[in-house]
């Protein structure tokens, strides 16, 4: 009981301490061939860990998404990496998701179990380039909606005979990694934090099922937002509460460039529950080059202060940090 009172006193100092609330979403891509690797470089401090750490802590995000992280059961890369930041971080969000995790299913139809394509959604291990949610406050409640069926969102991909692509498709999944809502309790009230990250649209062929299913996650959000009830993964069916809310995504998908179908990521980002924003941008492909994919989308009821993409001058540190991606944040006024 005292340790819950000391942190509760640490918050709320916290809290009087400030007048904006500093958001951010950010892909690192610490994706590892193994698990336990990524926890391994994480102890070593090898330089693309620190690189990373040192942005976060540069831009210090007072809630921040982390996309493209290995998880493990017990959150304990998660957790080592966060204290690296030297950002105190008490609450830490982390549950594994789709990826990587097996599905029991001949996904991909060559007559195997177990392979990478057999997962609900692609990974080399369970918790495999998951997510994680970071906050200075608490988190209070939360809603899962990993096991929601991909074809409740879209149309299914078809092979060039019009025949169903997958095999399996009434069982599919439609999130590849995860889809959270979280709600975090600030000084004056409830936050909700729509958190996702869909399958990027490209590594397929003719079929589109990549495409498809990052048009469909998508597609849930902006449903999800317009107050339809969805079901999460403890069976409860209900709307998203008529609380602020932020949404916080690598949605893999720009609204003019790339391969992605643009109308459902335009219908989302004009979505009335959420306020425009500039366009900036967040990722820098090899070959495809400058693209906007990561998104922070706030409630249209809050007031933004500012906004901005951690873009530093500094090449050496953007090549250390190796994610092709950049730290998008926003500052919210808190009443």
């Amino acid at each position: 009981m005292i340790r819950l009172c000391m942190a509760f006193l640490l918050w709320a100092s916290l809290a009087s301490a400030q007048n904006t609330l500093r958001v951010a979403s950010y892909n690192v891509g610490l994706g590892r061939d193994g698990p336990g690797l990524l926890l391994k470089d994480i102890l070593q401090e090898k330089p693309d860990i620190l690189a990373i750490a040192r942005i976060i802590s540069t831009v210090n995000p007072d809630i921040l998404l982390l996309t493209g992280f290995d998880n493990d059961f017990e959150n304990v890369a998660i957790e080592r990496f966060a204290a690296l930041t030297g950002l105190e971080y008490r609450y830490i969000y982390a549950p594994l998701g789709n990826g990587g995790r097996d599905s029991g299913l001949d996904i991909n139809g060559n007559g195997r179990l177990r392979d990478w394509n057999d997962n609900w959604g692609f990974g080399r291990f369970e918790g495999s380039e998951g997510m994680a949610l970071l906050s200075r406050y608490p988190v209070t409640n939360s809603r899962r909606f990993d096991q929601l069926k991909w074809q409740d969102f879209g149309p299914p991909p078809l092979k060039a005979n019009g025949e169903l692509f997958f095999a399996h498709w009434p069982a599919l999944r439609l999130a590849a990694h995860s889809l959270w809502d979280v709600e975090i309790t600030l000084p004056n009230g409830a936050l909700s934090i729509l958190a996702a990250h869909p399958t990027p649209p490209v590594f397929d062929g003719e079929e589109d099922a990549n495409g498809l299913r990052n048009a469909a996650e998508i597609s849930f959000l902006e449903r999800y937002l317009g107050g339809e009830a969805m079901r999460d993964d403890a069976g409860l069916v209900a709307p998203l509460a008529d609380t602020p809310v932020i949404l916080l995504a690598d949605l893999n998908a720009d609204p003019a460039r790339g391969e992605s179908r643009k109308p459902g990521l335009r219908a989302l980002l004009a979505h009335p529950r959420l306020q425009p924003m500039p366009a900036y941008d967040t990722v820098d492909w090899e070959r495809a080059g400058r693209m906007q994919v990561d998104y922070v989308l706030p409630d249209a009821r809050l007031k933004v202060l500012e906004s901005g993409v951690y873009w530093p001058e500094n090449e050496a540190l953007l090549d250390r940090a190796k994610t092709r991606h950049r730290l998008i944040w926003a500052d919210i006024a808190l009443p």
